[in-house]
């Protein structure tokens, strides 16, 4: 185009309202268009980079580290029905608790460990104390615990050192709900969205885990006669444990999905039945006397419990693989920061400058 072919009444040529508006006319003209018609640009969906996940999952081993969360809850449970029994003179009872106890920190240990690769990697880490990280803090726990879990099954199996015992059994029992609960904090402190958004209810699941693993164990190994307290461990743990899971999900919103798919959903709602049916066969036996019915109440609670770490294990896993279960709530939570910002804002009041 020239500059002859412009002329008092436009551009030679050109059709009116055809052409492209600039400046603050093109807006008004956009706007008035823009009523009452359907956008035909259609509504954006979530993707990442090429797919790719946001978080690195979780490099641990399942049967290591979930077998470690498991083992852990039972050992701490173990280490308070030990004290319980020990006070109220029941040695059956007392002496299966701390064998328990024993056992299950020492396989905890040697999971982790083998997880670690090296002993001398977990001994690097009781190297400082540091509050505010639940590893250094578990490494330490678990430092001190161990001995005198050690100590009062050696004890009691020896029949020696009844004092020493005595000790160590309460010692173990005062540092057993940290055990039972460390673990469930150590895993919500992550990044993994289905771990960290139920770090509310997360420790409150692994007490009554916790409780229904050691439970099991007595119920399995102890005198019938003699396993009141378990009796009650389990249907308390049951309740804490069931409850505290549903209050779980529902909280976690977006984050609670891969709980109910797949592999996870299988292993928890397998949980969900040998929990609840394992309370009440404990119950059930301590009505009966029966030997056998508390050995089956008792391996459907041990076996509960295994299946509720490891169900949680593979959830978190399935939410890292994800970038949805990250990205999405990070988008509502700075949407709902936003509005609560807006709303405050007009909430105060205008001062004329």
């Amino acid at each position: 185009m020239t500059g002859s072919d412009v002329t008092r009444q436009g551009v030679e040529g050109a059709r009116p309202g055809r052409d492209a508006l600039t400046g603050a006319g093109a807006g008004r003209r956009r706007r008035r268009r823009g009523r009452g018609e359907r956008s035909m640009v259609p509504d954006a969906e979530f993707s990442s980079y090429y797919g790719t996940p946001v978080l690195n999952k979780p490099t641990w081993q399942p049967l290591d580290i979930a077998g470690y969360l498991y083992l852990g809850g039972l050992a701490g449970g173990s280490s308070l029905l030990a004290a319980g029994a020990q006070l109220t003179g029941r040695p059956g009872m007392a002496r299966a608790a701390k064998l328990g106890a024993a056992g299950g920190v020492s396989l905890s240990l040697a999971a982790l460990v083998h997880d670690l690769g090296r002993p001398s990697r977990f001994l690097n880490m009781l190297r400082v104390f540091k509050p505010t990280s639940p590893m250094s803090v578990g490494s330490w726990l678990l430092a001190a615990y161990a001995p005198v879990t050690m100590a009062a099954a050696a004890s009691d199996v020896a029949g020696r050192y009844r004092l020493v015992g005595s000790a160590a059994t309460v010692a173990a029992a005062a540092l057993g709900p940290a055990v039972v609960t460390y673990t469930a904090v150590l895993i919500s402190d992550t990044a993994v969205p289905s771990w960290h958004e139920g770090y509310r209810e997360m420790p409150f699941v692994f007490a009554g885990s916790g409780a229904t693993a050691a439970a099991g164990l007595a119920l399995a190994a102890a005198p019938v006669e003699e396993t009141g307290p378990a009796r009650r461990a389990a249907v308390l743990g049951a309740v804490l444990e069931l409850g505290a899971f549903q209050a779980m999900k529902r909280r976690m919103g977006l984050s609670a999905e891969p709980l109910e798919q797949g592999r996870p959903q299988l292993l928890l709602r397998a949980a969900d039945v040998l929990t609840a049916g394992g309370a009440a066969l404990a119950a059930l036996a301590g009505r009966r006397r029966d030997r056998a019915l508390a050995a089956v109440a008792g391996a459907a609670l041990l076996t509960g419990s295994a299946a509720l770490r490891f169900g949680l294990f593979q959830a978190g896993v399935a939410s890292a693989e994800d970038p949805k279960y990250t990205v999405v709530p990070q988008r509502e939570r700075l949407a709902e920061s936003r509005g609560e910002r807006q709303v405050s804002e007009r909430g105060r009041p205008h001062r004329p400058r």
